[in-house]
């Protein structure tokens, strides 16, 4: 497909979209992750077909959005207001028809599977199908333990803007498109983003590029951070992405399943994921087990966050409070499965987008037909 760029003045923010295929398309919105932009959908949309229409937004403080202020106590509500004020906008979705306007399947990869959720809550009846690709915990990054999600500590230490790798910050503020150590933006795209760096291709410098669109800072990534007397010594502050993701602003398990109406969802991950999984090595709990963050006090007090076992718990709930979810997971594969096993993924946004809810038109739930 053929991609267009667009600016568009909405939700109070001047906001960079991509869009492709016709505006009475079968309506899709991709919603990107964090240190990326929509640019890392580009390599997705080139396979999609012509009868969709993708509406891919720069999230505020990437790419060409503007570099609004993440106030961290709304959890990840700024970024999904934002995608709901472009919800309306005719030259993106067209205008409301006699049936209504449209509700599109939302893909969210990581940190944009959250937003995608807390768009869903907010706004159930604008949500025709959720594709969660490699999806932070409905309990938000880090600082939980077990399926509910229970607080290691009172103040959610060792989450928020201070766990962030300081050189990483230092090299997406520089613009560093080296690749002469492992914190470089780079280096972490080839052995975080993905298992196989082979799989980039071509797209190496897109990606990079959208990575370095980033905008650093207390108000941004990766945001503010506190002093804990809890081990590992910092606790979230109240601005920027990292403390929107984190459990003290970020615990969205119980409204998920509590929403009115419920969309399909299709869980999509890979088992080599590096950075959301039961072992992820951006989980300080996780590298202190490894001996690679200091004092961790042990898996009694401060155990890995087991990811991928709470998503599961939290979308068990969900359908048995009436929804359907199918959990794809792919072998071998790493954190972006749209970029390492595109064929794979294709098929479940487009068996998605077919399942009967998401349309112009008038949804006919068809939950017979939508996977195990």
């Amino acid at each position: 497909m053929e991609t267009e760029r667009i600016s568009v003045q909405a939700g109070g923010i001047r906001q960079s979209v991509l869009v492709a295929g016709p505006v009475d398309g079968t309506p899709v919105l991709l919603v990107h992750g964090n240190c990326s932009s929509a640019a890392f959908w580009l390599p997705l949309i080139r396979r999609l077909p012509e009868t969709l229409r993708i509406v891919a937004p720069d999230l505020r403080g990437y790419g060409g959005t503007e570099t609004a202020p993440v106030d961290a106590t709304r959890g990840l509500a700024d970024f999904a207001d934002d995608l709901a004020a472009l919800l309306d906008v005719p030259e993106l979705f067209g205008s409301p028809t006699v049936a209504g306007p449209a509700r599109p399947v939302v893909v969210g990869h990581s940190l944009g599977g959250g937003v995608a959720m807390r768009l869903l809550v907010d706004h159930p009846d604008r949500v025709g199908g959720l594709l969660l690709e490699a999806p932070v915990s409905p309990y938000g990054y880090g600082g939980t333990a077990g399926p509910d999600g229970i607080p290691v500590s009172a103040d959610f230490a060792g989450t928020g803007g201070g766990t962030a790798n300081s050189d990483l910050v230092h090299r997406l503020a520089a613009a560093d498109r080296g690749a002469d150590t492992p914190t470089s933006p780079r280096n972490v795209l080839r052995t975080l983003y993905v298992a196989d760096p082979a799989s980039l291709g071509d797209d190496e410098e897109l990606l990079l590029d959208s990575m370095l669109s980033t905008a650093t800072g207390d108000d941004n990534y990766p945001g503010t951070a506190v002093t804990s007397p809890n081990w590992p010594g910092t606790a979230p502050g109240d601005r920027g992405v990292l403390n929107a993701l984190s459990p003290a602003h970020f615990r969205i398990a119980d409204d998920l399943v509590a929403v009115a109406a419920k969309p399909p969802v299709v869980w999509v991950r890979g088992d080599a994921d590096a950075i959301v999984s039961d072992a992820a090595l951006l989980d300080l709990a996780y590298l202190g087990s490894l001996g690679m963050v200091p004092g961790w006090p042990g898996v009694e007090a401060y155990p890995p966050q087991p990811m991928v076992g709470q998503t599961r718990a939290v979308l068990d709930r969900y359908a048995a409070a009436g929804g359907r979810y199918r959990e794809v997971v792919l072998a071998g594969c790493g954190h972006c499965p749209h970029l390492e096993r595109p064929a794979e993924f294709v098929a479940e946004l487009l068996d998605l987008a077919s399942s009967g809810d998401i349309s112009h038109a008038v949804p006919t739930p068809r939950g017979s037909d939508f996977g195990a």
